[in-house]
């Protein structure tokens, strides 16, 4: 890597040319990059969705998988979840500002890998 570089890769998570092991950005990447947690995210960024709604979008989802990446999400400030006091109970899920500004970059990279995804996948696999 050239000295040059350091500079605008110090902000991407870098320090000193090294991807620290302790970074606080490893955990956001590892919840915003997780398969489901990029789904969800996609998902939500057209319309709030209800609970039933998303598992129908995101086919393939388990109801297990679904409650720990909202909730994950969810902590993490990106998601918002409004329960309604009615009568069965009614809870909404949408992104929040900072959900919405993620999903915005999130969706240019979703459209490079659906353009690619078939070339991509038709390469013979190398052994590991």
């Amino acid at each position: 890597m050239e000295v040059s570089n350091l500079h605008t890769l110090t902000g991407l998570g870098f320090t000193a040319g090294v991807l620290p092991a302790n970074c606080p950005s490893r955990t956001v990447l590892d919840h915003v990059t997780s398969k489901w947690g990029v789904l969800v995210l996609i998902a939500l960024s057209q319309q709030p969705l209800r609970w039933g709604e998303l598992r129908r979008t995101i086919e393939g989802i388990s109801e297990k998988m679904l409650a720990s990446t909202l909730r994950t999400l969810e902590a993490d400030g990106l998601v918002l979840r409004e329960a309604q006091p009615t009568i069965p109970p009614r809870v909404d899920y949408s992104l929040t500002a900072l959900g919405r500004e993620l999903s915005d970059r999130l969706l240019p990279l979703m459209g490079w890998i659906a353009d690619n995804a078939d070339e991509i996948v038709a390469r013979p696999q190398r052994a590991q």
